[in-house]
């Protein structure tokens, strides 16, 4: 089996915040208290005694690979090993998609006892990838820190149900800071949509490997991205079915999940100096029929819209993204009405407020009929508010008698011009 290595990246859609009471939610008040936890978690089924890596067993080759990423492990990471289809070799289905196990606990690496332990595996059962991501995300925790999964696998799910596209959907959903990494070992077409399926959901990566160079790479670059955390962890928001109660956003990066034909709601406060600056991006971690798209909308308070953004595709794209620009400087009139939508008051220095405008992320999706509902498809809100941009005024010229008289004159001078150089052509022509 040869496929070319092919990397799909998703916007990483995991982070945490708090709303007290009126304030605006804030992207970057929540940092990981604890270092960054991984768990590898490695096939050795039965398919992995093939011997077409560099003329060797696909599992000598990970057992090599393995071995060389933890001799080259960070100090502060904290690391467990869980395999899968590793102990039973029997046909009863239901015993062999049971067959996961935990062979290296989460935590400070023991080289020596990591690597005897991967040397004792032998290939042997069935590939049941959703219950070990299940079991993989228990043996991590909920410390509040970033969790990643490295999944290496040579095929795809053979103990269906749970479908681990489903189970990565479910797991990413929680907000819990989890993020699955999937390796595919020489993988068929359906083994690599099935990983790109579980990697997208939760906002990790997905590459081939067809050689233990390859495969010793990949799992080292994963491993070293878990110990550092990254830059920006967009807080986790939850927005309404109405303005009302949508919550107050401020300036920064939010993630929420939106369901099918759902709409959205969040508020954002603007000041007269202030230029709202929005995007939206959806992650389209599933199946969906072609030709949709997704909208993100200002509005004032009273349901007027102010303006909008769009993106559109047609089953090719994984992710749609749409944008928007709003200032109440630009637009004087639908600031008026949406500072009396808003209720706005003017303070004891006579300066008016801010303007509450409401944000509305929807979409046009229609599902599969695989395709399941809940939970929604990952979504990343930015919000920034920046200076306004002030346009210079053009220059004015009047309207009513005023701008009739302004014509008139420069028509009357353009009918002299034109007279005079008529005159001047016509007496020269005659002379020549």
């Amino acid at each position: 089996m040869h496929k070319s290595l092919s990397i799909v990246v998703a916007t990483g859609l995991i982070g945490a915040a708090t709303l007290l009471g009126a304030a605006p939610a804030n992207a970057r008040e929540t940092e990981p208290s604890e270092p960054p936890r991984v768990e590898l978690v490695l096939d050795v089924s039965g398919s992995m005694r093939a011997a077409d890596i560099d003329g060797e067993t696909r599992i000598a080759v990970a057992k090599r690979a393995f071995n060389k990423v933890v001799d080259a492990l960070p100090e502060n990471t904290q690391l467990g090993i869980r395999v899968l289809g590793a102990t039973y070799p029997g046909k009863n289905k239901k015993i062999a998609c049971k067959d996961t196990q935990q062979i290296v606990p989460v935590g400070p690496v023991n080289a020596v006892q990591a690597k005897n332990a991967i040397a004792t595996l032998k290939p042997t059962g069935y590939t049941p990838i959703g219950l070990a991501l299940k079991k993989a995300a228990e043996d991590l925790g909920d410390t509040g820190s970033v969790r990643r999964i490295v999944l290496i696998t040579d095929g795809e799910d053979t103990c269906t149900p749970p479908d681990p596209c489903e189970v990565a959907r479910e797991l990413a959903a929680q907000g819990t800071h989890l993020v699955v990494d999937t390796l595919g070992l020489t993988p068929d077409e359906k083994t690599r949509k099935q990983l790109v399926c579980i990697s997208t959901a939760t906002g990790g990566t997905y590459a081939a490997a067809k050689s233990e160079q390859e495969l010793t790479d990949r799992v080292q670059q994963l491993v070293d991205r878990a110990a550092v955390p990254p830059p920006v962890q967009p807080a986790v928001v939850t927005g309404t079915a109405d303005c009302t109660n949508a919550p107050l956003l401020a300036p920064g990066v939010y993630t929420d999940r939106e369901k099918i034909s759902e709409h959205r709601y969040y508020r954002v406060a603007v000041q007269p100096d202030q230029e709202l600056r929005a995007s939206v991006s959806i992650s389209l971690d599933r199946a969906l029929n072609p030709d949709y798209g997704v909208l993100l909308k200002a509005a004032s308070k009273d349901g007027r819209e102010l303006v909008r953004g769009v993106d559109a595709g047609s089953g090719r794209a994984d992710v749609l993204s749409a944008g928007l620009r709003w200032s109440a400087d630009e637009q004087k009139a639908d600031a008026r009405a949406s500072a009396e939508a808003a209720d706005s008051d003017a303070d004891e220095h006579g300066e008016t407020t801010s303007t509450e405008l409401c944000l509305i992320v929807s979409n046009s999706f229609a599902s599969t009929a695989t395709a399941a509902d809940a939970p929604g498809m990952p979504v990343e809100l930015s919000i920034d508010l920046v200076d306004a941009s002030h346009a210079p005024d053009a220059p004015g010229l009047g309207r009513g008698f005023l701008f009739l008289l302004v014509l008139a004159i420069a028509g009357l001078v353009a009918g002299v011009l034109a007279g005079w150089i008529t005159r001047y052509w016509v007496a020269t022509w005659r002379e020549n």
